[in-house]
């Protein structure tokens, strides 16, 4: 950035042009070199780290839709000689998120004030960095105080009336009672379970499949996404056989959902790997993403599930994009191994790297290698069974699993449990996690 100088004896107020001029050149570098979502992510991590209610993956999708919004159009006016903005909807979304989970208003309150603080030590340090006179980073000092201090006393104020609104029609359909037992549900309190049935209208006393869902984009227009998300979990409960239901909205473009089973043969089905997903990949289009937990009864297995369910939208979220339609369905049992594995990524990638050795290259031959020894190890050993899964000779995969093990330096059964295990993790993560 070029440095402008300024005599020592010159006034430089913080809206004079000098000042302008500095902070149009700031604005005009910040986004040419795309460096908005880096801010972002300092500014969000500053607020989730004293506003740990915001920690949960659709709280956090909310408040970075909210703070990218507020970022682009503070730099947009913060040359200009009149402050007038409008707040962008994501902000008046994520207000409405707050108040549909059931935190109170001062988690809202705080997040300004702790995002108004780290902005203004966001901005001490770009200014240092760009070391302008004395008298020019005074004035821009007071510039941003003035700007920061009046977007933060417009926001809480129009924000205020938003999630007052958005409570009070939450409280009006019970919503709220439905949010605070389920919360206490997950977090394992003593909650009198037929009392807890009825405020659910979801008898709790049965077989529970958990899943949750997601869209690509953050929510556009207020209830849309909702509504949608609805419908698709309507389809997935008719398809899946069972009448009974609990939703509840996760974030503006999230929602959390429970299917009633009574039939434990049923039940027992669904819990085998790879059953949700054929049945219900047809009814999951882009922009929906779903992942299911695995049925398991009473309030325990109405948590488990649950935290299954997360899990397995956890391990969706770090593994390569795909636009097919089947792979926007997601089982707990199919990703188990990768999850558990994967929570722990040091280890993960010591042992993708310690296992596979040579296998662990990016090129296309380390890449078909791997599949076969994939195929092979769960195709039980079997060049035939693992040829048929491959669609290639089974002399191709006899001469292939002869060259891995002359790759790998040891016989495939002297390590078949943890060579599984790695590919496994390659599988599910893709080529971003290999060494």
């Amino acid at each position: 950035m070029t440095q402008l100088s300024r005599s020592g004896t010159d006034t430089v107020g913080p809206n004079s042009e000098v000042v302008r001029d500095w902070l149009a050149e700031y604005v005009y570098e910040t986004t040419r070199i795309g460096a908005i979502e880096q801010v972002v992510d300092r500014l969000d991590g500053a607020i989730i780290a004293r506003v740990p209610e915001l920690a949960d993956r659709d709280m956090r999708r909310d408040l970075a839709a909210s703070t990218r919004a507020h970022a682009r159009v503070m730099l947009s006016g913060l040359a200009s000689d009149t402050f007038e903005f409008v707040l962008p909807s994501e902000a008046h979304a994520f207000a409405r998120t707050l108040a549909r989970r059931g935190y109170d208003l001062r988690v809202l309150l705080r997040t300004y004030h702790v995002g108004q603080e780290a902005v203004l030590e966001y901005m001490t340090e770009a200014v240092d960095e760009r070391r302008p006179p004395a008298d020019i980073e005074r004035a821009v000092m007071l510039r941003l105080f003035e700007r920061s201090t009046r977007w933060v006393s417009t926001s809480v104020e129009e924000l205020t009336d938003t999630y007052m609104e958005e409570r009070e029609r939450v409280l009006r359909a019970a919503l709220n009672r439905r949010t605070e037992t389920v919360r206490a549900l997950l977090a394992g309190d003593e909650l009198d379970i037929e009392q807890a049935s009825v405020r659910l209208g979801y008898r709790l006393a049965q077989q529970h499949l958990a899943f949750v869902m997601w869209t690509d984009e953050p929510a556009g227009g207020d209830g849309e996404m909702s509504g949608m998300l609805e419908r698709v979990a309507g389809r997935l409960a008719s398809a899946l056989g069972s009448g009974r239901m609990l939703t509840m909205p996760s974030g503006a473009s999230g929602m959390w959902a429970w299917l009633g089973l009574d039939d434990e043969q049923r039940a027992t089905e669904l819990a085998v790997s790879g059953q949700l997903e054929r049945i219900t990949s047809e009814l999951v289009a882009p922009p929906v993403w779903v992942a299911f937990g695995v049925p398991a009864p009473q309030v325990a297995g109405f948590r488990r599930s649950h935290h299954e369910a997360v899990a397995a939208r956890q391990v969706t979220e770090r593994g390569p994009v795909s636009g097919e339609k089947s792979d926007r369905v997601t089982g707990y049992r199919g990703v188990e191994i990768a999850y558990l594995i994967g929570s722990d990524d040091v280890a993960m990638r010591g042992l993708i790297d310690r296992e596979l050795r040579a296998l662990a290259g990016r090129d296309a031959n380390a890449g078909r290698l791997r599949d076969t020894l994939h195929a092979y190890l769960k195709s039980r050993r079997s060049p035939e069974a693992a040829a048929k899964l491959l669609g290639v000779h089974k002399n191709t995969i006899r001469y292939r699993i002869q060259r891995i093990e002359e790759l790998l330096g040891h016989p495939i059964e002297e390590r078949g449990l943890p060579l599984e295990l790695a590919l496994t993790c390659v599988a599910t993560y893709g080529t971003d996690i290999l060494p």
